[in-house]
């Protein structure tokens, strides 16, 4: 049977494959495996995003906490990292956010934070799978008195707001930035906390109704907002995805500036500023060549882990890394957050726009983002990590690394939240990896369709 938890928590399609029943039962063994230590009776915070389907998992998730006898406090649309920081701030024994990131509104999501803020490590997550897949015994049902209890709470986005401005105080006076909130959970914390800090704010796309989630906008959709960068004449565009762990942004000429790029940008301001731990920046072997070129121009220490924002915080915890993240815009401010945050990396890029008086096009030219082909091949869920135990893909995957060897890079790897196998070559020549990706991605999804 696979594995319940992929590298961002549970996800699936609502009432599908997500149902009220797994949630709640969800909530019945993480409750139950995160505080099964305490003396207390203990606390767990939930929150979620704008997709319709939050309403019935929350409630069915908090039901099955309630259910072996912990608290909950529901905070309502948040971001995910609004909830990592208040479940440490608060000193609550666990987090839970009810989000399906960037993907389509029908499917939802469900993730766990310990009790510091921190997403759960694989031990942890196989612990709360297996006392699902074992019935739940051993769990005790309390009843009267024992039975948990809900506190809803309306002004949580407000503390995560002043946090953030806290955190990156920057005088936004005269800048004009045009933000695109994905109809998701930052559609009130981003606009807010930039006018806040002075900004002239255009906001698009800050109106969700449950069902427009990441529809043809935010992070995963970048061509309204560099059309209207352009228009408005601003200074940046920001993007973020549904739950707002994310952040892409779009320079005064409309170009997208990825992950990579943020992460080059601020990383370097701050190794000039002295904030720069170790002088390392942590990221995923799918950030692109021309990232860890730049990093060896730039004198910074430059990690490599496997593909999840998960496993690259794990590993700036253990060199006590102050930065990283993934192309895709996940970045980890950890002196300020426990995971990615997309409204932190949105004030620490203006922060450097800001102080060193430079566009973002000019800023962002301190690396070279070298061509790139990214093709996803649609497989069964339950196929996706067997690719190589096919023989036609396993000799045309290694034939394609024998062309490339020397000239670029080969990277193929099952995605960890949808039923896609991901095809990813780098090279000099865009149009020949571009066919060669697509080639080698039609060739798996025909094989193992």
């Amino acid at each position: 049977m696979a594995r319940l938890f992929g590298t961002d928590g549970v996800r699936g399609i609502a009432n599908e494959e997500l149902t009220p029943l797994l949630a709640m039962q969800l909530g019945q063994a993480g409750a139950y495996v995160l505080t099964k230590e305490k003396k207390h009776k203990p606390t767990i915070m939930v929150g979620c995003d704008t997709r319709i389907s939050g309403d019935m998992l929350s409630n069915a998730l908090m039901a099955g906490a309630c259910s072996v006898g912990a608290n909950c406090i529901y905070v309502g649309v948040l971001p995910t990292p609004a909830v990592a920081y208040l479940t440490q701030k608060y000193k609550v024994d666990a987090g839970v956010v009810i989000s399906a990131s960037h993907n389509p509104v029908e499917f939802n999501g469900i993730k766990f934070f310990d009790g510091n803020g921190y997403k759960l490590p694989d031990a942890l997550e196989d612990e709360i799978e297996a006392v699902i897949r074992d019935g739940m015994r051993g769990i005790e049902f309390p009843i009267g008195p024992g039975v948990g209890k809900i506190k809803y709470r309306t002004d949580a986005r407000e503390e995560y707001i002043n946090h953030a401005v806290q955190s990156v105080n920057v005088n936004l006076e005269g800048m004009k930035i045009v933000v695109d909130c994905a109809e998701g959970a930052s559609f009130y914390t981003s606009v807010e906390a930039l006018k806040e800090l002075g900004g002239d704010v255009v906001p698009i796309h800050n109106s969700p109704d449950g069902t427009n989630i990441n529809a043809n906008c935010g992070s995963t959709h970048m061509e309204e907002l560099q059309a209207r960068v352009v228009f408005e004449k601003a200074a940046v565009g920001l993007a973020f995805d549904g739950d707002a762990d994310r952040l892409l942004a779009v320079d005064e000429n409309g170009k997208v500036v990825d992950g990579d790029q943020i992460m080059a940008i601020v990383g370097n301001y701050m190794k000039s500023q002295g904030k720069l731990k170790k002088d390392t920046i942590v990221a995923t072997v799918m950030s692109n060549l021309g990232f860890f070129l730049m990093g060896e121009r730039c004198g910074l220490n430059m990690e490599q882990t496997k593909v999840g924002d998960r496993y690259v915080l794990e590993r700036m915890k253990e060199i006590g890394a102050s930065l990283g993240g993934e192309q895709s815009g996940h970045i980890i401010f950890l002196d300020e957050n426990t995971t990615g945050d997309g409204l932190l990396s949105a004030l620490h890029l203006l922060q450097v726009m800001v102080e060193t008086g430079k566009s973002l096009s000019e800023l962002a030219g301190i690396m070279e983002v070298l061509p790139q082909a990214l093709v996803n091949a649609r497989v069964a869920n339950h196929k996706k990590d067997k690719y190589m135990e096919y023989p036609v893909i396993a000799k045309a995957i290694e034939e394609i690394e024998k062309k490339f060897e020397g000239q670029g890079r080969v990277l193929i790897r099952p995605s960890g939240t949808e039923p896609l196998v991901r095809v990813m070559i780098e090279g000099k020549d865009l149009q020949v990896i571009q066919a060669e990706a697509e080639k080698l991605a039609n060739l798996i999804q025909d094989v193992m369709f």
